[in-house]
This record gives structure tokens, C-alpha cells and sequence, in this order.
């Protein structure tokens, strides 16, 4: 990392806002249920009441990102975050009774969920208001202070953030720090109580070891290769719709989209070919459509452009959409795209896809592919398509990863009542509902001990009455 003037500058802004959060908290540690409802409703409102402006920004940041998507993904989805937090939020703070042994009686055992304190947020660019937001919620929720690092590609979008929290929240509360990756860096090398992470595998691993420098927890929330698992016997009208859909949403700029399909039967191709009809249906036009989303840089848009040509030079059979290439260079898009039975040494099987680009290959089992996806890392997310529950208990049993969804894509990230999380590779720790209060919680371990307690009974000299407690320890 560079010690020039402007990141001393951002090095000594960060540990300026840790430090007066960190004052804040020791005056309120425990942040009254009334005021966190507030606070959640701040969120609430502030996504509600600037939909336009957030919608305009990152409409900016893309060079073209549907508003609908917006809407739905990042106004809709914080806002039902924020919503369901505060109406839960008294019973998530309600201490928890839990039995008490015999050996411990008499007495009382409770677990209370107290803030960790000062919390450090590093959101990604693809979602940047609802990957900066939800977390925010989860952190208010259970009455911490937050700073946050939005990307630096999206650099409208993050000084919206900043401008839009400042105005709701105090700095010793909730805090922004804009910047690129040295900022990044700096600001994950500080001592929070708690740092939530949201990005790629490579850059998680670095996170996570300046944070174990200050033995600082984390929430890694990484990507991965999501595979789908398609049963032969599962028509391919009811796997098309919901596999274009999670593909092609926000141009496949998202974490959990499916990334690759094992399709068995010798479907590949019949799979692709039907996905691509369905990607023309929902995108006519693709270089002016409004709905179809842009490529987020030019750096980007060369990685996956030089995927495509990579497996053209391979002699791997490309399915495009009909598009103009030439107005959508232009207009920074890439057309939708399968990839049939690419080999695995290529780029778009080796490496998350982040894109519009989808590889179908064909698998001769349910076994075969269980054991596909067991050899590599475990992914944020599976998809199996199957009205077997024998097959669909069989992928679940054989296979590891952070979350599911049975014959749909990326709706197991839409009820607040789920955890969110990855496992390995993709992750670890986890949030959304009650799991994010408790990511940023201290479950802390209480027992209130009667007039008279066991260790009455242990205490030296060794006699007859610690003869009989021991028994009874071992007993129960």
C-alpha cells in the first residue's frame, strides 16, 4: 500500500471515526429498542424517498442499468430488510431463557445479545445500495456504530450513500469513507469490533487476514461458481424461465447467478438454445433496450469479451441472442450467451463468470454431477431442478454449499427469515433476518445462581457431599 498524502489522509480520516464511534458506544453501549427502530426506519425511508436520485445514479455508474432492476433489487429488498428488522427487533433482544443442569441448580441461564460495538462495512459495486444497506441493517439492528467503504466503481452511488447517511445519522453513528483500493486497504487494517466483507474470494483472503491481525471477526460474504443440477425428467419450459432470469439479471453482475449447468439426459444444447430464446424474449434489442443492463467498466467488459473469444478459438459452440455487436460494444453490453460443454481448463469454467455468459454442459447422472460440484470449492449458492425429492435429497446430501434453491434461481436470498451466507471459498458468517443481528452481536452467557448452589457441594476438603455431586455429574 502507497503512504502518499491522500491515503494518510484517508488513514487518519478512518481512525478519526472509529475513534469517535468508539466514544459514542462507551456512552451508550446498550442502544435503546425505541431508537434502533428509528434507526432501521431511517433506512426504510431513506431508500423509499430517493428512489429516483439512486436509480439515476447507478443508472450513471453502469452506463445503463435498468431502472426495474433498481427498484426490485436494491430499493425493494433493503426496504423489506429494514421492515422486517424493526418489527421483529423486540423479540431478537428479548433475552433468551435456556435449560439449567442439575449440577448447576439452583438458577437461572440467559442469553443476551449484546452490540459488538464499532462495526467496518466493505460493499462491492454490483448491488451498490442494497450490499451497503442491508448489512447497515443488520448492524443497527443490533445497535452497533458503523463505518462503511462503498466501491470505488461506482463512485456516484457511493457519495449518494455518503451524502444520503449523513443527513439521516450522525457521524459517531453511522459514518461513509469514499476512495479507491488503497483506502479499501486501510480502512480494512483498522481495529473494528466486527468488519463485514462483500466482494471477491481473492480480495476476502486479504481482508480476512488484516483482520486477524487485530483478531477482529469477520463476515466474508465472497462469490464463487453457482452451479445448477438439471434432471432429465424436469420439462425444459419449467427450467428456462427461472434460469434466464438468474442468469441475465443485471447482466449476470450478481454473486449468486447461476454460473454453470450440468444438465443430464444429452439436454445441453436443446437447454441452451431454449435459454437464448428466452433471453431474446425478455431483451429484444439489446443495444437501446432500457431493461438490459451494462457491462459495469471497460475492464470488465474485455474480461468477458476475451471469455467468448477464448472458447471460440477452443471450438466450443457459442449461442449468442440476436444483437447488433457493433452498437452493443457501444453501449457497453453483452449479448446473452451459452457456452456448450466448454472444456474445464477455460477461463468461464475456471473463474466466476460475473456476466452474461452461461455455460450448459452435459453430465451422464445426478451422481456424476453431485460429484462435479463436491470436487471444487463450495459455491454461495446450488440450484437442482427436480420434482424427484429422492433427487433433490440426493444433490442436498452430496453436495456442500451456501444456500439452495430447488427449481427456481436466487430466491432463497428473498425471505428475511433465510440466513444468507457462503461456506468455504464463498464464504463465512452470514446475514439477512435475525442471523444479522446476530452476526453483530455477542451472544453473551449469563447464569444467575440461587441462594444456594452446587459449588457448595465441590468445594475442598473432598467429602461425601462432593462424592455425591460428582456422581451426579456424570450421570446426567
Amino acid at each position: 500500500m502507497t503512504n502518499s498524502p491522500e491515503i494518510s489522509e484517508a488513514r487518519d480520516l478512518i481512525r478519526s471515526g472509529i475513534e469517535a464511534q468508539r466514544a459514542a458506544f462507551a456512552r451508550q453501549p446498550r442502544r435503546p429498542l425505541a431508537d434502533r427502530r428509528r434507526d432501521l426506519e431511517a433506512i426504510e425511508r431513506l431508500v423509499l424517498d430517493n428512489e429516483a436520485a439512486i436509480a439515476d445514479a447507478i443508472d450513471a455508474d453502469f452506463g445503463g442499468r435498468s431502472r426495474q432492476e433498481t427498484r426490485l433489487l436494491e430499493i425493494a429488498v433493503t426496504a423489506q430488510a429494514a421492515r422486517h428488522a424493526r418489527k421483529a427487533l423486540a423479540a431478537w433482544m428479548k433475552p433468551r431463557r435456556v435449560g439449567t443442569p442439575a449440577t448447576a441448580a439452583p438458577g437461572r441461564s440467559l442469553i443476551r445479545h449484546d452490540p459488538k460495538g464499532v462495526v467496518g462495512i466493505v460493499s462491492p459495486w454490483n448491488y451498490p445500495v442494497q450490499l451497503t444497506l442491508v448489512p447497515l441493517v443488520a448492524a443497527l439492528a443490533a445497535g452497533c456504530r458503523a463505518l462503511v467503504k462503498p466501491s470505488e466503481l461506482t463512485p456516484r452511488t457511493s457519495q449518494l450513500m455518503a451524502d444520503l447517511l449523513a443527513d439521516r445519522f450522525p457521524a459517531d453513528q453511522v459514518a461513509v469513507v469514499t476512495g479507491g483500493a488503497d483506502v479499501a486497504e486501510a480502512f480494512c487494517a483498522q481495529r473494528f469490533d466486527h468488519l463485514f466483507y462483500t466482494g471477491s474470494t481473492r480480495v476476502g483472503r486479504s481482508v480476512a487476514e488484516a483482520a486477524a491481525r487485530h483478531l477482529t471477526p469477520v463476515t466474508l460474504e465472497l462469490g464463487g461458481k453457482s452451479p445448477v443440477i438439471v434432471d432429465d425428467a424436469v420439462p425444459l419450459e419449467r427450467v428456462v424461465h427461472p434460469l434466464a432470469w438468474g442468469r441475465f439479471l443485471n447482466a449476470g453482475q450478481t454473486c449468486v447467478a447461476p454460473d454453470y449447468v450440468l444438465a443430464t439426459g444429452g439436454r445441453a444444447e436443446a437447454l441452451g438454445q431454449a435459454v437464448i430464446r428466452q433471453a431474446e424474449t425478455f431483451y429484444p434489442d439489446l443495444a437501446s433496450n432500457p431493461e438490459y443492463t451494462a457491462i459495469v467498466s471497460d475492464r470488465h467488459h474485455a474480461r468477458l469479451t476475451a471469455m467468448i473469444d477464448e472458447a471460440r478459438h477452443r471450438g466450443v459452440q457459442v449461442l449468442q441472442a440476436t444483437h447488433d455487436p457493433a452498437a452493443c460494444a457501444l453501449a457497453g453490453r453483452i449479448a446473452p450467451t451459452v457456452l456448450i460443454d466448454p472444456p474445464a481448463d477455460l477461463a468461464v469454467m475456471r473463474e466466476e463468470i460475473f456476466g452474461p455468459l452461461l455455460p450448459v454442459l452435459n453430465c451422464p447422472s445426478i451422481a456424476a454431477a453431485c460429484a462435479r460440484v463436491s470436487a471444487g470449492e463450495h459455491p454461495l449458492a446450488l440450484y437442482v431442478f427436480s420434482d424427484d425429492h429422492r433427487v433433490v435429497g440426493q444433490v442436498l446430501e452430496s453436495t456442500r454449499s451456501g444456500g439452495v434453491t430447488v427449481n427456481a434461481t436466487m430466491l432463497h436470498l428473498a425471505n428475511e427469515n433465510l440466513p444468507f451466507g457462503g461456506v468455504g471459498e464463498s464464504g463465512s458468517g452470514a446475514y439477512h433476518g435475525r442471523r444479522g443481528f446476530e452476526e453483530f452481536s455477542h451472544a453473551r452467557s449469563v447464569f444467575v445462581a440461587g441462594r444456594w448452589h452446587s459449588s457448595r457441594l465441590i468445594a475442598p476438603p473432598y467429602g461425601a457431599a462432593y462424592r455425591f455431586a460428582s456422581s451426579l455429574a456424570l450421570k446426567s
